[in-house]
């Protein structure tokens, strides 16, 4: 029987029972595994690493483990001086593009408040999601950490809070992204992209009041819902202002 020696740092303690975090692991094996088997079956899904060090030295997922190895592990790129790193996947989709589970419907709709691409379904399975996370290249936003164990999944995280508005400035910290926030590009309930339109294109979906006291409107593309800046629009406005203040 060999041993290896684990520390998991910042935030992947999170995934660690209480009497574990933040200490030395010792994890007992037989033969040679990859590193990433071990890692998981400690408890941390291999999504949210972003380097590994063996020996003080920076390896990939294929890494075979060793008797005595010393194994460090972090959710972000460490500074290594004079240690090449090993990236462990490819970047983030340029368009930041979601697929979040069941659990996340509200988060769903503010990410597509601030205008980014989230995929949502209150049915979708699994498998499902892992499919098209691969086939569409989408990052994965789950509150159940064991769909990130799925070996197809590149890019993912485990939203920590069970509170939406919480969950919203944790993913838009988690990737950086209050920089790329453009507000009502993205129709709310379907995830469409929503375009300007006339007036006159709509006219026959407008209640009474709303003809008379408003002329710009836009429309979702994919549903065909309309959008105007009346009370609701306002609202929303002042909502989105407390959450990215």
């Amino acid at each position: 029987m060999s041993t290896a020696h684990f520390d998991f740092h910042a935030e992947l303690n999170d995934f660690l029972p209480h009497g574990q975090r933040d200490q030395t692991i010792t994890y007992f094996f037989r033969g040679h595994p990859g590193i990433k088997d071990p890692i998981e079956a400690i408890g941390i899904p291999h999504p949210e690493i972003a380097l590994i060090l063996v020996n003080g030295n920076s390896v990939g997922f294929d890494y075979q483990l060793h008797n005595g190895d010393r194994v460090s592990t972090y959710p972000n790129l460490e500074q290594t001086k004079g240690t090449p790193l090993v990236q462990l996947r490819d970047d983030p989709p340029p368009r930041m593009a979601f697929i979040l589970d069941v659990n996340l419907g509200k988060l769903a709709k503010r990410l597509r408040l601030c205008g980014f691409d989230a995929k949502y379904s209150n049915d979708c399975i699994d498998r499902h999601i892992a499919d098209i996370s691969l086939q569409e290249k989408r990052i994965v936003l789950t509150r159940d950490r064991r769909l990130l164990h799925i070996k197809t999944i590149t890019h993912g995280c485990w939203v920590r809070s069970t509170d939406p508005d919480t969950q919203l400035k944790e993913v838009l910290k988690r990737f950086d992204l209050n920089h790329r926030i453009r507000p009502f590009h993205r129709c709310i309930d379907c995830n469409g992209v929503i375009q300007t339109t006339s007036k006159a294109a709509v006219m026959d979906q407008l209640e009474p009041l709303t003809k008379k006291y408003y002329e710009e409107f836009c429309r979702c593309m994919a549903c065909g819902k309309v959008y105007w800046k009346g009370s609701h629009y306002e609202h929303m406005v002042s909502h989105l202002t407390q959450l990215l203040s």
